[in-house]
């Protein structure tokens, strides 16, 4: 929805309790620098200026790991209603949520209803994505190691150094994760999906189950159990819901 005139005219006002602090924050900086004992009202108001950031990753990260992949979407709704090309793009970021909770028939059809536009090219990416889970999920274990794949060999976008980490780091993870559940995992895959699981908390639990497995496929029960605690109670129509019930079995084994 487009803002109007008195929604333009609020902004700088809704700006200037940040800005007020940061100026605050400068000068009990310069002053700390002549005088320790102004250390204490710099740091105070450092944490004033981070801590509702930090909030509210924190929160964010807690729902993403909760598995709840309704309230995920409705988080993402105000997003969804302004991004570009909703015809394709709204229909692909349920499709992300749905795959990454195990939802295999409402990501696969949310895919569908994506329009094959300009955005669908663009956005392939975030399709090799979407596809090499649903495939993981539906048995199709060699088109998601090929797509997995695919995505690795793709050129790295434009970001800064970290974010360039944690995308190399998602695409191998999802790579090790397709390995896992065809049952042709690599040597390091197990800790590589440990890492993916604490970098990317959408797909936290994907990645432990494809953990579990390669535990499992290693003799390490007591891992695998490790691996499984704290799951969250699947729903019926989550693929997780089998899974969990099935490593457990065999990890209790």
């Amino acid at each position: 929805m487009a803002s109007g005139p008195s929604d333009r005219k609020l902004r700088p006002l809704a700006l200037l309790p940040i800005l007020i602090s940061g100026l605050c924050a400068v000068l009990a900086a310069q002053m700390a620098w002549h005088d320790p004992r102004y250390l204490l009202p710099f740091f105070l108001i450092a944490a004033v200026m981070l801590l509702p950031a930090l909030l509210s990753r924190y929160r964010m990260r807690r729902l993403l790991m909760s598995g709840d992949v309704k309230r995920v979407l409705g988080t993402w709704q105000g997003s969804i209603d302004r991004i570009m090309y909703p015809e394709t793009m709204a229909p692909l970021m349920m499709a992300t949520a749905y795959a990454s909770y195990g939802w295999v028939e409402a990501g696969r059809n949310a895919l569908d209803r994506a329009v094959k536009g300009p955005a669908w090219d663009a956005a392939l990416e975030q399709r090799l994505f979407v596809e090499t889970l649903l495939d993981t999920f539906e048995g199709e274990r060699a088109a998601a190691i090929e797509k997995a794949g695919a995505l690795e060999r793709m050129p790295m976008p434009p970001a800064g150094f970290f974010a360039r980490k944690r995308i190399v780091l998602l695409r191998h993870g999802l790579a090790a994760l397709a390995r896992a559940f065809a049952h042709q995992s690599a040597d390091e895959d197990l800790r590589l999906l440990e890492r993916a699981a604490e970098a990317s908390p959408l797909v936290h639990w994907a990645m432990r189950y494809a953990a579990a497995i390669v535990a499992l496929d290693h003799g390490r029960a007591r891992t695998a159990r490790d691996l499984l605690a704290g799951a969250p109670d699947w729903p019926t129509e989550s693929a997780f819901r089998v899974y969990h019930e099935e490593l457990l079995s065999k990890a209790a084994g």
